[in-house]
């Protein structure tokens, strides 16, 4: 079947929604670092119905860090992708042309250096998951001895990671006398542009403190939150698009109807009307974030590894057990909400029963291993943000430790058939370890697991009811397994 592109965009059907506006017109002034799924399916299509609206050089050049995947895939589509929407009503096919090419990083870290450091470039917006951050999740500092950081100080002009191109970048722009460009943190951490800002600013410090104190009175690093729901596609999935397009697609991306962008209004060098395409411009996006990190996320990570144990592959599956439906409820309304700062007006008892409908969704093939990968790293802002405020205040947290529970049971590496979990984590070896070592005992690996300081917080740690609320949950878990357990608790 013949390949999407520019040139064959006279043959689409009618039906297909195609970017209406000229698209060789529309310089580039946004660099995205991990140009994966996520972003292709949320921001890309802000800054799509930016050019389409008020139009200006608000392109995107995209760059792969780690994989050429991307760049091979839209490269020879000029750019352009399907954005197919389903709901448990109707699929919309969208066709994106906000991305004007995609560079892939380890082939060419000069040229991505360029473009950074070219004039016409305001912004640099980054997704690339918790762990390219090369930080310790419990502190948000910055890991001088990660192995792209020690990398990067011995090749600042050929980096690694994200944090590297960020700030070789900058120095670029500095060196150039230009002014500096805005970094946009969309990912998944509390107040994500100040723990990106300080992780930039040290590495920076390491190379050259005068660089340091630059970006650090110079670079605006708004907060933001996303939010929507990106599984990986699948092949029904590109067959969908391929019956609407009459064409192959190989960067189509698979969402929900749901979409929203909080951020932070402050720029260094300007921004698009983003107000006019639907993004909420804030002050402080601190209280949307935690709402949305601990409610949304925090829920998917407990369907994940207690619904993969339950033998769930889709987490629409796990919503159709009214037990799990139960469980994310009680997670929701007596752990969670009362340790947040609700915005006023704002209609929480609506946006939790919306989460619930979208985990539900029929047409989302998002599947619990998927969300399960790289736990290390997602728990200090998914599970123990709210679990510390849960000591501080006194709130019943017992769902919470439920779901910890099925992570650390998980993370053993050995589901309830005794078949090999493959845990996709930094930290996956030295958690098998510990789970090996604690010899099946609930106490030992609870606190073993407890222990591990790159993850769990000092407070944390040392709190023996923590300790035996969680060993209590892995006994059941071991003795009766997932579902059984989580059908025990909320019938408690």
């Amino acid at each position: 079947m013949k390949r999407l592109c520019a040139a064959a965009l006279h043959a689409l059907p009618p039906d297909v929604i195609r970017p209406a506006y000229d698209r060789a017109a529309a310089g580039v002034g946004v660099v995205h670092l991990g140009i994966g799924g996520f972003h292709r399916a949320h921001q890309a299509v802000y800054f799509d119905r930016v050019l389409a609206g008020e139009g200006g050089d608000w392109a995107i050049c995209g760059v792969s860090l780690r994989r050429p995947d991307v760049a091979d895939d839209l490269n020879p589509q000029d750019g352009l992708y399907t954005v197919l929407s389903r709901g448990a009503e109707e699929d919309r096919f969208d066709l994106i042309g906000s991305v004007r090419h995609v560079l892939f990083a380890r082939k060419d870290p000069g040229r991505v250096l360029d473009v950074m450091a070219a004039p016409s470039t305001r912004i640099v917006s980054l997704t690339v998951t918790e762990k390219g951050y090369c930080h310790d999740p419990a502190t948000g500092q910055l890991r001088l001895d990660h192995p792209d950081i020690v990398h990067d100080l011995e090749n600042p002009e050929a980096p690694h990671s994200a944090p590297g191109y960020l700030v070789a970048g900058l120095a670029r722009r500095r060196a150039s006398s230009l002014p500096p460009f805005t970094v946009l943190c969309c990912d998944n951490l509390p107040t994500n542009g100040r723990v990106a800002g300080g992780i930039v600013v040290a590495l920076a410090r390491a190379l050259d403190p005068a660089l340091a104190q630059w970006i650090e009175d110079e670079v605006p690093f708004p907060c933001t939150m996303v939010d929507r729901i990106v599984p990986a596609a699948t092949d029904d999935d590109r067959a969908l698009v391929r019956e609407a397009l009459g064409l192959e697609d190989r960067a189509a991306v698979v969402t929900e109807p749901f979409m929203q962008w909080v951020v932070e209004d402050r720029f260094a060098q300007g921004r698009p009307d983003l107000a006019a395409v639907g993004v909420e411009l804030v002050d402080d996006v601190v209280p949307y974030e935690v709402m949305k990190i601990r409610l949304l996320n925090g829920s998917h990570s407990t369907l994940a590894y207690l619904g993969f144990l339950s033998g769930y592959k889709y987490i629409r599956d796990t919503m159709q057990d009214p037990a799990f439906v139960r469980l994310l409820r009680a997670l929701m309304d007596r752990t969670v909400t009362p340790t947040l700062e609700v915005p006023g007006g704002y209609d929480i008892a609506a946006y939790k029963q919306t989460l619930l409908q979208r985990f539900a969704n029929p047409t989302l093939a998002h599947t619990t291993y998927q969300i399960a990968m790289d736990g290390s790293q997602k728990l200090p802002q998914r599970f123990l943000e709210t679990l510390a405020a849960c000591l501080e205040r006194g709130i019943d947290f017992a769902p919470l430790a439920l779901a910890l529970a099925g992570w650390m049971r998980y993370a053993t590496g050995t589901d309830e058939a005794g078949e090999t979990i493959v845990v996709q984590d930094p930290m996956a070896d030295r958690l098998r370890t510990i789970g090996a070592e604690a010899g099946g005992d609930p106490d030992d690996l609870a606190r073993a697991y407890l222990g591990v300081g790159e993850v769990f917080p000092p407070e944390i740690a040392a709190s023996d009811q923590v300790a035996k609320e969680v060993a209590a949950h892995l006994d059941s878990l071991f003795r009766i397994g997932a579902k059984e357990t989580v059908k025990a608790f909320v019938a408690a």
